[in-house]
């Protein structure tokens, strides 16, 4: 799994805007600050549709950078985005549970019309994601 640095940009006035420094022209904005990984997430996602991503720039480089350090002068603030890539392959995976857990998990999957798999995997994305 990938990684990418984001510039965090907030004016009082305004939402918070995200940019890439890698990514010349993928942005993403968030009213809320709880917004802003899931937001850039989205946005790093939408991009690797359409485009081959390049190799995240390790942080040691970005701070180097005349322009990185001048936006972090301003109050800019670099935050690290995760990207799990699609991969459309499926792959088993035998795990083990505790059984009221597992019993807990198909509730809930069944619940919300999920198979146990689906709603591990998203539970798992949704985690990843959120926490970086």
């Amino acid at each position: 799994m990938r990684h990418y640095i984001a510039l965090v940009h907030k004016e009082a006035d305004s939402a918070f805007g995200v940019s890439f420094p890698d990514l010349p022209g993928v942005f993403s904005a968030a009213d809320a600050e709880s917004d802003l990984v899931s937001n850039a997430v989205e946005a790093l996602r939408l991009w690797a549709e359409d485009e081959t991503l390049p190799d995240p720039t390790p942080i040691e480089v970005l701070l180097a950078r005349d322009d990185i350090r001048a936006e972090l002068g301003l109050g800019a603030v670099l935050i690290r985005i995760p990207l799990i890539e699609d991969d459309s392959r499926v792959v088993r995976a035998n795990v083990t549970f505790e059984a009221g857990t597992l019993k807990a998990i198909d509730a809930e999957a069944a619940r919300r019309g999920l198979t146990r798999s689906a709603f591990l995997a998203s539970c798992a994305r949704k985690e990843i994601e959120t926490r970086g």
